[in-house]
């Protein structure tokens, strides 16, 4: 970033960390002349939950439910992420049926992070109603999860080997009924938000980014998409089976804060639409792989198999040993890019654990986006980041 010149005209100011619009503790040192930013220093570390030393003191298993916690309005995913690494070392793969499950879960939970932040962002530049709408719908998917795996927002779902528990009864016909439903309510919320005189004034032209200059801050997921760079890591590096699934890459190529939103609307439908495949041709079988000590076994033979009871025992007190070597694997999350660095020395605890988390990167990106808008876009520009500070500050 250029160096700003600083005159009599100009003032440093902070923006938090305590401010209703920074999406969590997060402090802006603002360079301002006037009410024109000329600067943004991002100042992090207000949350800082040390998760990634910890995983070094916890088993491969316990480490899950440490990582849901990183993007606590997105944990299916990072579950996702952290299961592909470990699954990489142990030189597993999940069944079929368990793969398609993890695709469902994460693409309701891609809708239901772009809901939360849709509503968020609504209360901030003024179009209140939007979040009533917004939370009505990710209720919905929340009963589901609830339904799933009796969490509503830390999961541990995912595990490595597949997902924790099938689908139960009921379950099925209560998603159909959401994918229906939700087209309407998505119709709602367009003609509510998309041609609002507020919402177009505050996002219009306003903190644009360039491809070359996204891809060089590794900028990713929506933000990237918004600037025309058609990236998206479901197509580009195919993972859980993504490749049996039809669905468009969203983009859109003016790179502002409104392109940013219409691009996360647009990618619900595309998530419906993969959601509604699954279902439909959602293999049978297991869901989880049966390795000799990687996974659980079955629960209904704990109380018939002597061996399989050891196993339950050893699997949740000891842990299981993980071969030495390194992983990194990555999924695409609602926010971006999030991937996880394992290295293993062959213990049944990670002997290193690294997130690259896609808000810890936007968050650093913000100054290219705010330098010369008024301090009350940057509002606005810093909400269509969809920062999460749980994964800025690990």
């Amino acid at each position: 970033m250029a160096t700003v010149e600083r005159t009599q005209a100009t003032m440093t100011i902070n923006m938090g960390p305590q401010h209703p619009s920074t999406h969590g503790v997060l402090r802006l040192l603002l360079t301002l002349e006037g009410e024109t930013v000329l600067d943004v220093e991002p100042v992090i570390g207000y949350l800082h939950t040390g998760i990634e030393k910890e995983a070094e003191f916890k088993t491969y298993h316990k480490v899950i439910t440490l990582n849901d916690r990183l993007d606590y309005v997105s944990g299916m995913t990072n579950n996702f992420a952290y299961s592909l690494a470990v699954e990489k070392l142990l030189g597993i793969e999940p069944p079929k049926r368990g793969q398609y499950l993890r695709v469902i879960v994460a693409e309701l939970q891609r809708i239901a992070s772009h809901l939360v932040w849709l509503g968020t962002t609504g209360l901030e530049l003024g179009v209140l109603s939007a979040f009533f709408y917004c939370f009505r719908e990710r209720e919905k998917i929340l009963d589901l999860f609830e339904m799933l795996c009796g969490a509503r927002l830390t999961y541990s779902y995912i595990i490595p080997g597949g997902v924790r528990y099938d689908l139960p009864d009921g379950w099925i016909d209560r998603c159909r009924q959401f994918l229906r439903e939700f087209p309407q309510a998505w119709q709602e919320l367009d003609e509510l938000i998309s041609q609002n005189p507020i919402w177009l004034e505050r996002t219009k032209g306003v903190g644009t980014i360039k491809p070359e200059d996204a891809i060089a801050w590794g900028v990713t997921g929506p933000c990237l998409r918004a600037s025309g760079v058609a990236w998206d890591l479901r197509r580009t590096m195919p993972y859980s089976s993504y490749d049996d699934f039809d669905f468009d890459i969203v983009t859109e190529t003016d790179g502002d804060t409104f392109a940013r939103y219409w691009v996360r609307m647009r990618e619900m439908l595309e998530s419906v639409k993969i959601v509604q495949q699954a279902m439909e041709n959602l293999p049978n079988g297991p869901v989880l792989a049966d390795h000799p000590w990687a996974t659980p076994p079955p629960k209904d033979r704990l109380d018939k198999d002597m061996e399989a009871l050891i196993r339950h025992f050893l699997f949740y007190s000891r842990g299981y040993p993980v071969p030495p070597g390194e992983a990194y694997a990555a999924v695409e999350s609602a926010r971006g890019e999030v991937g996880f660095y394992i290295v293993s020395d062959g213990s049944e605890k990670p002997y290193r654990m690294h997130v690259r988390a896609p808000s810890f990167i936007h968050v650093h990106a913000l100054p290219i986006a705010a330098e010369g808008h008024l301090i009350a876009d940057l509002i606005a520009i810093l909400a269509s980041f969809d920062p999460v500070m749980g994964e800025v500050d690990r």
